[in-house]
């Protein structure tokens, strides 16, 4: 049976979109050709690309770390509002929360400019790009991205039986934006563009990405995930959102797990066309995996302007102190816009990790551009001053 697609306010009238729960269903039921998501090689690494990789960990601590600082999480979040909100919700947890789904959908809307039907919620903005990856690449095609990027999609892509195409980034960290228009070809289904990007941390100029999007949509989609656009001072903050205002075939994903300090709370968001939204609503509830309480927290959350300026303003300082410790102590980082950043490192990827580890500090390890490379998540200072100790201990 072929699921019919709903609008936003069908989810409230409608229990089920098919008998099965559709929402559930594996990549495998949903592409023609499943590849095997991630390689692993024999020395524990996670290969992504012949000039990208990522070092694993040997084996999980059984211990909390006392610095955390591998997963990009904020360390002051959620914000007391959110919290109090949070709890105050928990009292309805037996009962869905479709209309206050929709209240959260209507603010977003408003904080975007644009109308309600382009917005799709999900459990993090990592769930939107996976779902957006299953709908597009489920006969196969390509997707063309950066090399280094974040690998969410374009790992499912390829377990969808897609091809990626990487294009390196520049020699000054920002997306090459040209070499990623002339790869376009036939094939491609998609251009993913995480700005600012993970892992490297550094950001393309707004003003060439939104030319780029502006002339590229017109022939193919492009994916643009912001995840950290909000730790830029708002000045300097230039949203692809608008474009979708505009009707240009843009999707620009967003997540309360970052600067908003909710990521156990997984909640997500996607601004994009009707048209898109109906496609990728054929598989999925999107904000059926969110809960009523997350909702509740990620509403409040937005609201508290003063938090998030506060978070913004804590990691900026700690961001610069570390920056300037790690040059002071050799090093050469890369200039951050986000909540990490990557320097590079003398020392194999695992055996790093695993010195860091027995210093109560948990970080990741790459290998791109010839080079092995840290990257570290902003924490508290006390955090990054065990983080920093740590180094003095293992670099030496």
């Amino acid at each position: 049976m072929k699921p019919r697609t709903f609008n936003r306010r069908d989810w409230m009238r409608t229990t089920v979109l098919t008998a099965g729960g559709i929402g559930m269903i594996p990549v495998s039921g949903l592409c023609e050709t499943p590849r095997a998501p991630l390689q692993i090689n024999p020395a524990g690494e996670a290969l992504y690309s012949p000039f990208f990789r990522e070092y694993l960990p040997k084996a999980p601590r059984p211990t909390a770390l006392a610095a955390k600082l591998n997963a990009n999480e904020n360390p002051y979040g959620p914000s007391a509002k959110a919290r109090e909100a949070l709890g105050a919700a928990a009292a309805n947890g037996n009962r869905y929360a479709w209309r206050e789904l929709m209240g959260l959908i209507d603010s977003i809307a408003g904080l975007e400019g644009v109308a309600p039907e382009n917005i799709i919620t999900g459990p993090g903005s990592s769930d939107l790009l996976e779902k957006t990856a299953m709908v597009f690449f489920r006969d196969g095609g390509n997707v063309v991205s950066a090399d280094p990027s974040y690998m969410s999609l374009i790992q499912v892509a390829k377990a969808c039986g897609a091809d990626w195409k990487p294009v390196p980034l520049k020699t000054d960290w920002s997306h090459d934006l040209d070499a990623m228009e002339a790869a376009i070809d036939e094939q491609t289904r998609l251009v993913y563009i995480c700005n600012p990007n993970n892992p490297t941390g550094t950001l393309t100029p707004a003003d060439a990405l939104l030319k780029f999007c502006d002339r590229v949509a017109d022939q193919v989609p492009v994916f643009v995930d912001e995840a950290y656009l909000g730790f830029l001072e708002p000045e300097a903050r230039q949203s692809m959102v608008s474009l979708v205002a505009k009707g240009k075939n843009v999707i620009v994903a967003r997540t309360f797990s970052k600067i908003h300090g909710m990521a156990g709370l997984r909640v997500g968001y996607a601004v994009a066309l009707p048209e898109t939204l109906e496609r990728i609503n054929a598989i999925t509830r999107g904000g059926m995996g969110i809960s009523g309480p997350s909702i509740a927290a990620a509403a409040a959350s937005m609201s508290d302007e003063a938090f998030l300026a506060e978070c913004r303003s804590l990691n900026s300082s700690v961001r610069k102190h570390v920056f300037e410790t790690l040059q002071e102590l050799g090093h050469q980082p890369v200039p951050s816009y986000t909540s990490f950043m990557i320097f590079p490192i003398e020392m194999e990827g695992r055996e790093f990790l695993s010195r860091m580890t027995a210093l109560d500090v948990g970080v990741r390890a790459f290998r791109f551009m010839d080079q092995n490379w840290c990257r570290v998540s902003m924490g508290t200072r006390a955090e990054m001053d065990l983080f920093l100790d740590a180094v003095r201990k293992t670099l030496v």
